[in-house]
């Protein structure tokens, strides 16, 4: 029997692209989805074996929301998170979120199929080298829960805002501020919480469920 696999990715070429190496000798592409939304809807829907879950999505929710809300659903359904990010927080939350694997991008087709097996065969699969990054950068996380809870109520607005995935411009334009005024915010906020971009910011706060509300 195949093993059924929904796509979840936010750009249609990459879709087509992992419809064309997914298809065929024991696997069957059961469905796409081009939004969290839409993924969580035909994993209820469909129940495929496998959800190959792009982690940064378009507009709507991310696939790490999207994984907790089909992980509530209590379904067979198992899912693999597909991802540029090589990083460790990113690691860590899919995990929590309940993904059973997490694969780069840059895997070869037989990595894919391979993980994708090894999820079926009840495994979790993720590369070696950032499970030990994941497992290293553990024991920062409470200093990391310090920082937020000490960050200004103007940096927790400014930070929720970049959570949403809005730029500085358009930070700016929301709060009536320059965009120098963000870029300083953001800056002091990366310093603070010990990372070494917006994204790993971001991810910190949808791990801590910071909404970063007006002052």
């Amino acid at each position: 029997m195949s093993v059924r696999i929904l796509i979840v990715d936010d750009h249609q070429l990459a879709r087509e692209g992992l419809k064309a190496v997914l298809g065929g000798d024991g696997f069957e592409v059961a469905g796409e989805a081009s939004s969290g939304e839409e993924a969580v809807a035909l994993t209820a829907a469909l129940e495929p074996d496998i959800v190959l879950m792009d982690v940064r999505l378009g507009a709507g929710i991310d696939g790490l929301e999207a994984t907790r809300r089909i992980a509530a659903l209590g379904l067979r359904s198992r899912v693999v998170m597909l991802s540029l990010h090589d990083m460790p927080a990113y690691v860590r939350e899919a995990l929590a979120a309940g993904a059973a694997g997490y694969v780069l991008k840059d895997a070869s087709i037989g990595e894919l199929r391979g993980a994708v097996s090894q999820v079926m065969a009840g495994q979790s699969v993720v590369p070696l080298g950032l499970m030990n990054a994941a497992m290293r950068e553990g024991d920062r996380s409470t200093g990391q829960a310090e920082a937020l809870a000490m960050l200004t109520a103007r940096e927790n607005e400014v930070l929720g805002l970049v959570a949403r995935g809005q730029t500085n411009k358009e930070i700016a334009r929301g709060l009536g501020v320059s965009p120098a005024t963000v870029k300083a915010h953001v800056e002091r906020i990366i310093a603070k919480l010990g990372v070494s971009d917006r994204t790993q910011a971001a991810v910190l706060v949808a791990r801590a469920g910071t909404a970063g509300g007006r002052p």
